[in-house]
């Protein structure tokens, strides 16, 4: 088995993160969509907070301390917060680009789409940029 280098270990768990925190998404709003008791939305003073307010929130929080972060662990920590992040605003892209809730509208099938696309490619880049790492390792 192949040791991730410390340079790449960020950028793996970041489509680790991205692809298991868009998955638990998909499962948390159908259980919510088919009204399994104890599930529900997250709401403030009635009204509904979309899940992409977190992943922006998130963001902004991996982008104004990245800047600032030398370590490799902490590098490899804001690469798993950036996919869970991105991974909360992709989910819900189609809302987004259209200003209405059509989640689970045909419409809806925008943020799958979007979702798969941003998977196989950071997929395909890391599997392409691997030759790099193994003539080059920490």
């Amino acid at each position: 088995m192949r040791r991730v280098t410390q340079a790449r270990r960020g950028l793996v768990l970041a489509r680790w993160g991205f692809t298991v925190m868009f998955g638990l998404l998909r499962l948390l709003t159908w259980l919510i969509h088919i009204d399994v008791a104890g599930v529900g939305d997250v709401s403030a003073g009635g009204l509904h907070i979309h899940h992409y307010v977190w992943g922006i929130l998130l963001l902004l929080a991996v982008g104004a301390h990245g800047p600032v972060e030398r370590s490799p662990r902490g590098r490899a920590w804001m690469g798993l917060a950036h996919g869970v992040a991105a991974a909360l605003v992709v989910d819900e892209a189609a809302l987004l680009v259209s200003l209405e809730d059509v989640y689970w509208d045909i419409e809806g099938g925008v943020s799958i789409a979007l979702a798969l696309l941003v998977i196989g490619l950071a997929g395909s880049l890391l599997a392409l940029t691997r030759r790099d790492e193994e003539k080059n390792p920490d």
